[in-house]
């Protein structure tokens, strides 16, 4: 049984956060002389709001999730280095990841001192049954990812696989939905209401196009929210980064028409290089990139690499396999060119 209050660190339970009289104040002010700011207007001379509110809101709509279920944070790795500062005691938490997936999971935990327990992916790389995953997880709480679709292989799981497992795990199940903007499989955040140790992660950096401004979603309930925003930095998003994803946000059609390109492109580029006879296997994928096995990944890589094409290599955790990512038309054709020479 999900017990939050049992899997939150003591010292975080404990813990007074950080409060600013610009958090504290809920009225109209018209005069700041809080924060020892400098008080000449330059459009960035103020503090952003530590709550992100106004983005909040957008996102809100978009995502049909109220404000009250959403932490915004600096990439979605924040998010997930705030999950393990928050539920994973160093030395004795376990944290559990499907095999192979994004490496920066594993990262998170080495730097928090956290145990990572690998659990391999079938060889269709879809998730081992139930039976397999449960003696694994049971009596363990900490943290267990699954990234769907998932990186580098480019697949989805289930909302009933991630229930199942939800079901049976008594700590945080952390979905991350990276791509999930170029899935057809809709967004597990319909499932938050009946699981309440399910988070719930999503990004800007993808199909909007804003990996440089680092916004990241995380979707949860309310009481893991409010733990997240206990133990962030006190204005852990930019001005800057506030603007660009508010003015993102409204720019639907361009979103839209990205996207359906990017998926168009992501068919043609397949099509075009899946009878080359470097070759082997293109697996199925839901994201804006394609896992590609080939006769000899190691000579493609740096013929690449030669032509000035940066791929990114996976033959350590795949054999013979290339992570390609879907680019525009110009530069897929000058892949194309060189794969089916």
């Amino acid at each position: 049984m999900f017990d939050l209050n049992k899997i939150t660190r003591e010292n975080i339970s404990a813990l007074k956060p950080y409060s600013s009289a610009r958090s504290e104040y809920k009225g109209d002010a018209k005069i700041w002389l809080d924060a020892n700011e400098n008080p000449f207007e330059s459009g960035l001379n103020r503090y952003p709001d530590p709550l992100q509110l106004d983005l909040k809101k957008v996102i809100s709509d978009i995502k049909n999730v109220p404000v009250k279920n959403i932490f915004i944070g600096n990439g979605s790795d924040e998010a997930i280095d705030l999950l393990f500062r928050a539920f994973c005691e160093p030395s004795a938490s376990k944290a559990f990841i499907f095999t192979p997936t994004y490496g920066m999971y594993a990262v998170s935990a080495a730097i928090n001192n956290i145990e990572l327990v690998s659990i391999s992916l079938k060889e269709d790389f879809e998730l081992p049954d139930l039976q397999t995953i449960t003696p694994i997880i049971k009596k363990n709480t900490g943290l267990l990812f699954i990234c769907s679709p998932n990186n580098p292989t480019g697949n989805s799981y289930t909302h009933q696989q991630i229930e199942a497992i939800s079901s049976t795990f008594s700590g945080i199940v952390v979905v991350d939905e990276a791509y999930i903007d170029f899935s057809e499989q809709v967004s597990a955040v319909s499932i938050l209401a009946k699981h309440p140790n399910v988070v719930i992660i999503q990004t800007l950096s993808k199909a909007y196009g804003l990996a440089g401004a680092r916004i990241g979603m995380a979707f949860a309930n309310p009481d893991i929210i409010a733990i997240l925003n206990k133990i962030k930095p006190p204005y852990n998003i930019n001005t800057l980064s506030i603007k660009a994803a508010l003015e993102t946000l409204k720019k639907t059609t361009q979103y839209e028409a990205q996207k359906i390109a990017l998926l168009a492109e992501k068919s043609r580029f397949k099509t075009a290089i899946e009878e080359s006879p470097l070759v082997e296997h293109i697996y199925p994928s839901d994201a804006n990139f394609l896992l590609i096995k080939f006769k000899n990944a190691g000579t493609i890589y740096h013929l690449l690499l030669n032509e000035g094409i940066v791929v990114r290599d996976r033959t350590k955790e795949i054999e013979n396999c290339l992570r390609i990512t879907i680019g525009t038309k110009e530069e897929n054709n000058q892949l194309i060119n060189l794969l089916i020479q």
